[in-house]
Protein backbone atom coordinates (compact mmCIF):
# COMPACT_ATOMS: atom_id res chain seq x y z
CA UNK A 1 0.00 0.00 0.00
CA UNK A 2 1.15 3.47 -0.71
CA UNK A 3 0.14 7.07 0.94
CA UNK A 4 -1.08 9.87 -0.55
CA UNK A 5 -1.26 13.31 1.10
CA UNK A 6 -2.93 15.99 -0.89
CA UNK A 7 -0.93 19.67 0.10
CA UNK A 8 -0.92 21.78 -3.01
CA UNK A 9 -3.73 24.47 -1.87
CA UNK A 10 -3.55 27.71 -1.39
CA UNK A 11 -5.82 27.90 1.35
CA UNK A 12 -6.76 31.43 1.50
CA UNK A 13 -9.61 31.39 4.05
CA UNK A 14 -6.54 30.97 6.57
CA UNK A 15 -5.03 34.42 5.59
CA UNK A 16 -2.73 35.78 7.00
CA UNK A 17 -1.80 32.55 8.88
CA UNK A 18 -0.79 30.74 5.09
CA UNK A 19 0.43 34.06 3.39
CA UNK A 20 3.37 32.54 3.70
CA UNK A 21 3.36 29.27 4.94
CA UNK A 22 1.31 26.22 3.47
CA UNK A 23 -1.76 24.97 5.51
CA UNK A 24 0.02 21.68 6.06
CA UNK A 25 2.69 23.21 8.37
CA UNK A 26 0.62 24.60 10.52
CA UNK A 27 1.08 23.94 14.07
CA UNK A 28 -2.05 22.59 15.25
CA UNK A 29 -1.71 21.39 19.09
CA UNK A 30 2.57 21.09 18.35
CA UNK A 31 3.45 19.45 15.88
CA UNK A 32 2.55 20.90 12.08
CA UNK A 33 -0.89 19.06 10.76
CA UNK A 34 1.63 17.68 8.16
CA UNK A 35 4.18 15.94 10.56
CA UNK A 36 1.34 14.21 12.28
CA UNK A 37 -0.22 12.72 9.18
CA UNK A 38 3.46 11.36 8.24
CA UNK A 39 3.91 9.81 11.44
CA UNK A 40 0.33 8.25 11.65
CA UNK A 41 1.13 6.55 7.95
CA UNK A 42 5.00 5.22 9.61
CA UNK A 43 2.82 4.39 12.58
CA UNK A 44 0.50 2.52 10.61
CA UNK A 45 3.06 0.15 8.75
CA UNK A 46 2.52 2.49 5.90
CA UNK A 47 6.27 2.00 4.02
CA UNK A 48 6.04 4.29 0.84
CA UNK A 49 3.89 7.73 0.49
CA UNK A 50 3.45 10.63 -2.09
CA UNK A 51 2.93 14.04 -1.20
CA UNK A 52 1.13 16.30 -3.75
CA UNK A 53 2.52 19.68 -3.44
CA UNK A 54 2.13 22.93 -5.15
CA UNK A 55 1.99 26.05 -2.85
CA UNK A 56 4.91 27.14 -1.19
CA UNK A 57 6.01 23.32 -2.09
CA UNK A 58 9.67 23.29 -0.99
CA UNK A 59 8.77 24.38 2.14
CA UNK A 60 6.68 20.96 2.39
CA UNK A 61 9.59 19.30 0.66
CA UNK A 62 12.43 21.01 3.43
CA UNK A 63 9.81 19.52 6.04
CA UNK A 64 8.83 16.70 5.17
CA UNK A 65 12.71 15.38 4.57
CA UNK A 66 13.89 16.85 7.79
CA UNK A 67 11.75 14.75 9.90
CA UNK A 68 13.84 11.50 8.48
CA UNK A 69 11.16 9.06 9.04
CA UNK A 70 11.38 5.40 7.85
CA UNK A 71 9.20 6.41 4.59
CA UNK A 72 10.02 6.27 1.02
CA UNK A 73 8.91 9.80 0.17
CA UNK A 74 8.01 10.75 -3.33
CA UNK A 75 6.89 14.51 -4.11
CA UNK A 76 4.47 15.28 -6.78
CA UNK A 77 4.45 19.12 -7.70
CA UNK A 78 1.07 19.98 -9.00
CA UNK A 79 2.28 23.55 -11.60
CA UNK A 80 -1.58 24.46 -11.53
CA UNK A 81 -2.29 24.57 -7.83
CA UNK A 82 -3.75 27.92 -8.24
CA UNK A 83 -6.17 27.26 -10.57
CA UNK A 84 -7.07 23.54 -10.22
CA UNK A 85 -8.94 21.84 -7.49
CA UNK A 86 -8.19 18.36 -5.53
CA UNK A 87 -9.59 16.05 -8.29
CA UNK A 88 -6.12 17.63 -10.17
CA UNK A 89 -3.67 16.73 -7.69
CA UNK A 90 -4.92 13.33 -6.68
CA UNK A 91 -4.83 12.91 -10.67
CA UNK A 92 -1.13 13.47 -11.26
CA UNK A 93 -0.20 11.20 -8.15
CA UNK A 94 -1.89 8.61 -10.61
CA UNK A 95 1.69 7.23 -12.37
CA UNK A 96 3.82 6.71 -8.71
CA UNK A 97 0.59 4.72 -7.54
CA UNK A 98 -0.10 2.97 -10.56
CA UNK A 99 -0.35 -1.08 -9.35
CA UNK A 100 -0.93 0.28 -5.89
CA UNK A 101 -3.39 -0.10 -3.04
CA UNK A 102 -3.53 3.38 -1.63
CA UNK A 103 -4.29 5.54 1.18
CA UNK A 104 -5.65 8.54 0.53
CA UNK A 105 -5.30 11.31 3.25
CA UNK A 106 -5.84 15.51 2.92
CA UNK A 107 -3.04 16.81 4.60
CA UNK A 108 -5.58 19.59 6.19
CA UNK A 109 -7.35 17.05 8.27
CA UNK A 110 -6.67 16.28 12.28
CA UNK A 111 -6.93 12.97 13.37
CA UNK A 112 -6.70 10.79 15.79
CA UNK A 113 -3.89 8.23 15.06
CA UNK A 114 -6.51 5.20 15.71
CA UNK A 115 -8.45 6.01 12.90
CA UNK A 116 -5.64 4.68 9.78
CA UNK A 117 -5.78 1.60 11.53
CA UNK A 118 -9.31 1.30 11.69
CA UNK A 119 -9.48 1.96 8.35
CA UNK A 120 -7.13 -0.60 7.08
CA UNK A 121 -8.60 -2.93 9.22
CA UNK A 122 -12.41 -2.77 7.67
CA UNK A 123 -12.64 -5.79 5.91
CA UNK A 124 -14.09 -3.59 2.62
CA UNK A 125 -11.39 -3.18 -0.19
CA UNK A 126 -12.99 0.33 -0.62
CA UNK A 127 -13.94 2.33 2.33
CA UNK A 128 -13.64 5.76 3.99
CA UNK A 129 -13.65 7.11 7.32
CA UNK A 130 -17.26 8.53 7.83
CA UNK A 131 -17.89 11.37 10.88
CA UNK A 132 -21.31 11.07 12.45
CA UNK A 133 -20.44 13.55 15.30
CA UNK A 134 -22.06 16.74 14.85
CA UNK A 135 -23.85 19.02 12.95
CA UNK A 136 -23.87 18.69 9.07
CA UNK A 137 -24.32 21.53 6.85
CA UNK A 138 -24.00 22.76 3.24
CA UNK A 139 -19.84 22.81 3.69
CA UNK A 140 -19.30 18.88 4.60
CA UNK A 141 -18.96 16.27 1.95
CA UNK A 142 -21.65 14.34 2.97
CA UNK A 143 -22.97 10.36 2.42
CA UNK A 144 -25.63 8.72 1.55
CA UNK A 145 -25.78 5.01 2.99
CA UNK A 146 -27.63 1.78 2.26
CA UNK A 147 -28.26 -0.54 4.63
CA UNK A 148 -25.32 -2.11 4.85
CA UNK A 149 -23.08 0.67 5.21
CA UNK A 150 -22.59 0.80 1.49
CA UNK A 151 -22.20 4.51 -0.51
CA UNK A 152 -25.10 5.30 -2.46
CA UNK A 153 -24.11 9.35 -2.53
CA UNK A 154 -21.28 11.65 -1.69
CA UNK A 155 -20.77 15.20 -1.79
CA UNK A 156 -21.63 18.70 -0.83
CA UNK A 157 -24.89 19.21 -2.50
CA UNK A 158 -26.47 15.97 -0.73
CA UNK A 159 -29.34 17.29 1.22
CA UNK A 160 -27.96 17.60 5.46
CA UNK A 161 -31.23 16.25 6.58
CA UNK A 162 -30.73 12.73 4.19
CA UNK A 163 -27.50 12.98 4.83
CA UNK A 164 -25.57 10.05 7.81
CA UNK A 165 -22.18 11.61 8.08
CA UNK A 166 -19.23 13.53 6.58
CA UNK A 167 -16.10 12.27 4.27
CA UNK A 168 -13.47 13.81 6.16
CA UNK A 169 -10.97 13.26 3.70
CA UNK A 170 -8.99 9.63 4.56
CA UNK A 171 -9.53 6.64 2.16
CA UNK A 172 -8.66 3.61 1.17
CA UNK A 173 -9.09 1.77 -2.56
CA UNK A 174 -7.42 -1.52 -3.41
CA UNK A 175 -5.39 -1.21 -6.78
CA UNK A 176 -8.18 -2.12 -9.39
CA UNK A 177 -10.29 0.32 -7.64
CA UNK A 178 -7.23 3.14 -7.36
CA UNK A 179 -6.97 2.47 -11.57
CA UNK A 180 -10.45 2.81 -12.28
CA UNK A 181 -10.37 5.91 -10.30
CA UNK A 182 -7.54 7.42 -11.74
CA UNK A 183 -9.07 6.62 -15.37
CA UNK A 184 -11.84 8.92 -14.26
CA UNK A 185 -9.95 11.44 -12.35
CA UNK A 186 -7.99 11.61 -16.52
CA UNK A 187 -11.22 12.40 -17.82
CA UNK A 188 -12.68 14.90 -15.11
CA UNK A 189 -9.24 16.97 -14.24
CA UNK A 190 -9.71 19.73 -15.87
CA UNK A 191 -13.14 20.89 -14.02
CA UNK A 192 -12.66 22.54 -10.95
CA UNK A 193 -14.57 20.01 -8.77
CA UNK A 194 -13.43 18.01 -5.83
CA UNK A 195 -12.36 14.06 -6.15
CA UNK A 196 -15.24 13.49 -4.81
CA UNK A 197 -17.31 14.10 -7.83
CA UNK A 198 -14.52 11.01 -9.34
CA UNK A 199 -15.70 8.87 -5.99
CA UNK A 200 -19.66 9.18 -7.30
CA UNK A 201 -19.04 8.25 -10.63
CA UNK A 202 -16.53 5.45 -9.78
CA UNK A 203 -19.82 4.10 -7.54
CA UNK A 204 -22.33 4.88 -9.74
CA UNK A 205 -19.95 2.15 -12.10
CA UNK A 206 -20.41 -0.65 -9.84
CA UNK A 207 -17.19 -0.35 -7.67
CA UNK A 208 -18.52 -0.51 -3.93
CA UNK A 209 -17.12 1.80 -1.39
CA UNK A 210 -17.88 1.70 2.43
CA UNK A 211 -18.14 4.02 5.14
CA UNK A 212 -15.93 3.31 8.09
CA UNK A 213 -17.62 5.05 11.25
CA UNK A 214 -14.51 7.29 13.30
CA UNK A 215 -16.72 5.85 16.53
CA UNK A 216 -15.03 7.87 19.64
CA UNK A 217 -12.01 9.00 17.49
CA UNK A 218 -11.42 12.73 16.78
CA UNK A 219 -11.31 13.63 13.16
CA UNK A 220 -12.02 17.24 11.60
CA UNK A 221 -11.19 19.45 8.13
CA UNK A 222 -9.65 22.81 8.99
CA UNK A 223 -10.81 25.19 6.43
CA UNK A 224 -11.09 28.91 8.73
CA UNK A 225 -9.58 30.23 11.81
CA UNK A 226 -12.84 29.14 13.42
CA UNK A 227 -11.82 25.62 12.91
CA UNK A 228 -8.05 26.06 13.45
CA UNK A 229 -9.60 27.15 17.07
CA UNK A 230 -11.42 24.07 17.54
CA UNK A 231 -8.55 22.06 16.43
CA UNK A 232 -6.00 23.33 18.83
CA UNK A 233 -8.45 22.58 21.67
CA UNK A 234 -9.33 18.76 19.91
CA UNK A 235 -5.86 18.38 19.77
CA UNK A 236 -4.82 17.86 23.72
CA UNK A 237 -7.24 14.66 23.22
CA UNK A 238 -5.69 12.56 20.56
CA UNK A 239 -4.29 9.33 20.79
CA UNK A 240 -0.50 9.99 21.18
Amino acid sequence: MIGIILAAGVSSRLRPLTDTTPKCLLRVGGPPLLERTLRSLEQSGVRECIIVTGYYHESVERFANGLHLPLKTHFVVNPRFASTNNNYSLWIAGPAAAGHDILLLDSDVLFDRQLIPLLLESPHDNALIMRTGGNLGQEEIKLELDGSGRILRIGKEIDPGKAVGESVGIEKFAAPAAERLFDILGRRKDRNEFYEASFQELIDGGCSVHAVDNGAYCCMEIDTPHDLAVAQRLATTLTS
